[in-house]
Order: C-alpha cells, then structure tokens, then sequence
C-alpha cells in the first residue's frame, strides 16, 4: 500500500511538473510576443511622429540599411507596390497588397501580423501604421520561435524538473509515511478498543472491521467450546459401549447379565446416532442451508403428523398432546418444518411431568401471520437460564435431559431453522408451571423468493435472447 501510493504521487507530480513547465513556457513566449509587437508598434509610431517618409523620393536608402538581425523598414504605396525595402531590393519584391498587416493599415490605420519561417526556429513580426502621405509604413523583426526558445532553455528546463523531481520524492516519501503510519498503528491495535482512528473517513470501516473480529472471536470460542462438548457428549455413550462390549468379550458378564448389558450397548449406540445426525443437521444450518426448497405448506396439517409421530412417545411419559387452531399456509422447506415441529414437541414431551399436556396451536395472528405454540405443563425455566436455552449443549436439567436422551442440541436447530425462514422466536416460561414457545412467519421469505425469480427468470431470457441473436 505505501509503495502504490509513493508511486502514485510521483507520477503525479512529475505529470504536473511537466505540465507547469510547458504551460509556463507558452505563456512567457505568448508575453515575449506581446513584448516585440508592443516595441515595433512603439517603432512604427515613432517613425510616422518624424515625419521620416514623408517624400520617398528623397529618401536616402543607404542611410536605414540596418544590421543583420535588426528592425527591417518597409514602405508600400496604395496598390500593394514596395517603393522602399531596408533588407531588400525592392525593384524584385512582389506585390504587398495581400498582406495581413498591410491591408489592416490601409483599412484601420494600423495592422500586425506573425509568420513563422520554414526552419522552425524563427518567427517574422510585422507591425504597419498608415502614413499621412497615403503609404504604408512596415516595420518587422526577426526572433526565435517557441521550438528555438525550448531548444534553447532545454538544459534549464531539465535541471529545474530533476530538482523539482527530487524535492518531490522527499515530500512525498515524508508524506506517505505520516500518512500510513496512523493506518498500520490502528491495524496492530484493531482489538484494541481505545486505539483511536486518525481519519474520521475510516471510522464506519474500522467499526465494521472490529465487529467483524469481535464476531471472529465469539464464533472461534463457540467452535471451541462446542468441539469440546461434542467431544464430551460423543465420549459418554462410546465409553459405555466400549465397556459393555468388553465384558462381554471377556465373557465377564455372565448369561444373566449379557441381555441386560446388549441393551445398554443398544440404548447408547442409539443415543450416539441421534447425537450424530443432530450435531450434522447444525452443521448444515450453521452457513445456511442451500439444499432448501420453498414451498406453501399447511403448517396445522405438519403439526397434526407430529403430534401422531411422537404419541408413543408422550404415552410412555404419561403425557397428552392436543392440536389446536385451523389450517394455516407458511412459506417454507418441508424437511426443516417438520425438524422444527419434531424438536419442539419432543422438548415439550421430555420436560414434562408425568401426567402433564402438551398443546400445540397453528393459527393467524391480528397482523395474519401464521404462528406456531408449542405450550407445556412441565418443569418450566427459571429466568436466568432463558437466554441461553437456545446455546448449543445448553440444559436447564441436565440429569433429566441425559435420563431421557436429549442431546442440547435440538433448540439450537430450531433457532438456525427460524433463522433460515425469517421468522421469529419467543419463549415464556415459569418454573414448574411450564413453557410456551411461539414462532411467528411472516411473508418477507415470500416475497424475497419470488423476486430471486423472476430475477433468475430475467436473466435466463436475456442469456437465451443473446445467444438466439
């Protein structure tokens, strides 16, 4: 970045260098030419004054030969004939009349001209005034062009630029370090909240960069402690059917106790891949799920399957489940519905007491959403655990949860689930009163999907129509 930027500004100063000299250069020539016709008008006048032309018979010709390089003296009468040439023999001279200068005089009383010569390297000036004899006097110069005068200031030019150049190299070396050095100190300190931004411009970036990093960090220590809980979680059930196995390889058990331990294998083995599939259904959630299809569904008609799927459940733990509400359409995956139905109710059955109710109600809200309740009588959660039910591993009572073979993770998923169909998630609990958790979808994932569409559709017809033409 330093280095870009010293380039950058050294190309620019030596663009704006370069350009100065020349703009200088066309300036001062432009003043140098004001300069020569100023005094060959001063020249002119002067001469008109004298009454030096007066008779141009009289005029003694060998008394205005001027020197080489000096002013040159012209007379031309009326018809465009030079009568009098200080540099030439005017006999050989051809006609003036279609001269700028010349016909200027004749019309307006004065008249100036430049012409440039062939080589480049010299301009001809010309400056005429109207005598009061009728004839025009015309006196003209020769001086360098802007190319001789470049040729000449060459050397001088080129010294100014490198001394230019090089001031410019140290200004812009000195500047680019002071203007660095306050963007490479804040990278160092970035987690550093106090460091403060020199650039009032940086500050939303910095702020977003820090976020990002604080985020970083939060995500790092929740991978961690999760890594650490799966390793804990999947080391339990692996540890008892490795013992189990064991005694029974060593034929420790007995015959008696071979059925008892075969269960107990069996009872961990399924707890391990309910543990599994959970731990790769977040996994999946975690960057959001892609494999997802959208569609309406009639989230009463999902619930009422549920609640038949998990009745033996319930049944087992002395626990009712009642459907209440009327049919009502979510735009949604069926798969992460039915996952978000099954965790729910499931969490309502396990938390429950014996002889408990669970209700569970799909219906619209005043605003006509759609909402899901999932409403138990069960142990409840006390207020300093309800933020954090929905963590990964997370358990209110985990003696309980571990009885009955939870893994922690199932509100975790409902909450990625939520997330995913930009819906909400609210909980109300009491202890040992029980818990009622309520989604509510809106139709904002309707409206996104279906203008992801039609885009996709756009650009479709656009393919097709490029490559039909």
């Amino acid at each position: 970045m330093k280095r870009k930027i010293h380039m950058e500004l050294l190309i620019i100063a030596a663009l704006a260098i370069v350009l100065t000299l020349l703009f200088a250069l066309f300036v001062f020539y432009g003043l140098f030419q004001e300069q020569i016709i100023g005094d060959l008008r001063e020249d002119a006048i002067a001469f008109r004054s004298m009454n030096v032309f007066a008779d141009p018979e009289d005029l003694d010709i060998g008394s205005y030969q001027m020197e080489e390089g000096g002013l040159r003296i012209t007379l031309v009468d009326a018809e465009g004939d030079v009568i009098f040439d200080s540099d030439a023999n005017e006999a050989a001279m051809e006609s003036h009349e279609d001269r700028p200068e010349v016909q200027a005089a004749f019309e307006t009383g004065e008249g100036h001209d430049t012409r440039k010569s062939e080589t480049l390297d010299q301009n001809s000036f010309y400056y005429a005034v109207l005598l009061d004899n009728g004839l025009v006097l015309r006196v003209a110069r020769e001086a360098d062009s802007i190319f001789a005068v470049t040729k000449n200031m060459l050397v001088t030019v080129a010294g100014v630029f490198v001394l230019l150049f090089i001031f410019t190299v140290v200004l812009s070396n000195y500047f680019t370090k002071s203007l660095v050095q306050p963007i490479e100190e804040l990278a160092e300190n970035l987690g550093d909240p106090g460091t403060k931004v020199v650039y009032k411009e940086l500050a939303p970036f910095v702020a977003k960069i820090r976020q990002q990093h604080e985020d970083i960090l939060k995500n790092a220590k929740m991978r961690q402690e999760f890594t650490a809980n799966v390793s804990h979680e999947l080391k339990t059930p692996l540890t008892a059917i490795s013992g189990y196995a064991e005694l029974i390889e060593h034929g420790m058990a007995g015959k008696e106790n071979t059925e008892r331990f075969a269960g107990e294998i069996h009872k961990n083995a399924s707890r391990l891949l309910i543990l599994i599939n959970d731990i790769i259904q977040l996994s999946q959630l975690d960057g959001g799920k892609t494999d997802v299809e959208y569609t309406d569904l009639d989230l009463y008609k999902l619930a009422g399957e549920c609640i038949s799927m998990l009745k033996m459940n319930a049944q087992k733990q002395n626990v009712t489940m009642k459907l209440c509400g009327r049919s009502s359409m979510v735009f949604a995956d069926k798969q992460l519905m039915e996952e978000l139905l099954f965790n729910l109710c499931d969490n309502a059955i396990r938390y429950n007491n014996r002889g408990g109710s669970v209700t569970v109600t799909v219906d619209k809200n005043r605003e006509g959403n759609t909402f899901l309740s999932v409403k138990d009588t069960g142990i409840g959660i006390s207020p300093e655990h309800q933020d954090r039910i929905f963590e990964r591993f997370y358990r209110v009572d985990k003696s309980r949860s571990k009885a009955t073979g939870g893994t922690g993770l199932g509100l975790a998923i409902v909450k990625h689930i939520v997330a995913q169909h930009e819906a909400s998630i609210s909980l109300e609990s009491e202890p040992k009163k029980g818990t009622e958790i309520v989604v509510v979808f809106s139709g904002r994932l309707k409206e996104r999907e279906q203008q992801k569409r039609l885009e996709q559709q756009s650009a479709e017809q656009t393919k097709q129509k490029n490559t039909g033409d």
